[in-house]
């Protein structure tokens, strides 16, 4: 089932964390929502791989890549893993590549914009912690409701 962000902005003013629209949607999913998982790094995705290798249970991943424009921290192999593994959608505070096969896969996923260039892999950064970006702070449990009308996030689940 799908939630309009608008009308659950809404149903519950004063609860929920609007993010600034800084996001493009790539993925095929266009609405999506779940609780949050995060990941904090800088241009290297290894944990990005590790995070999306296990079981996605409907969350969302969200990662805080430092707004790097120099490289792409999810591409089509690890978009393809996280489908596998039944996550929702993936937040990406950084590049992706691979976007038109993305565009055809059922997650959500939003970042910043495309590049070629991949990462380096040196599995550094953390997870499981509370991260800031667009304005607002995505925390390990919270929920997440995104669609063409933006991203928001609450402390509890909204429906």
């Amino acid at each position: 089932m799908q939630y309009a962000t608008s009308d659950l902005c809404d149903a519950h003013e004063g609860k929920v964390r609007v993010a600034a629209p800084i996001f493009r949607s790539f993925g095929g999913r266009k609405a999506f929502h779940g609780q949050i998982a995060t990941l904090k790094l800088f241009e290297d995705n290894g944990l990005v791989r590790q995070a999306l290798e296990t079981p996605g249970a409907e969350r969302v991943l969200v990662i805080d890549g430092g707004g790097s424009l120099r490289c792409a921290l999810l591409g089509d192999q690890l978009a393809a893993l996280a489908v596998k593994n039944g996550w929702a959608g993936v937040v990406v505070w950084g590049c992706i590549r691979d976007s038109a096969a993305i565009a055809a896969m059922d997650l959500g996923v939003l970042a910043l914009a495309t590049h070629p260039q991949k990462t380096v892999k040196k599995n550094l950064g953390e997870a499981g912690v509370p991260v800031c970006f667009a304005g607002i702070e995505f925390r390990p449990g919270d929920w997440l409701y995104a669609d063409a009308d933006g991203l928001i996030v609450a402390a509890e689940r909204l429906h």
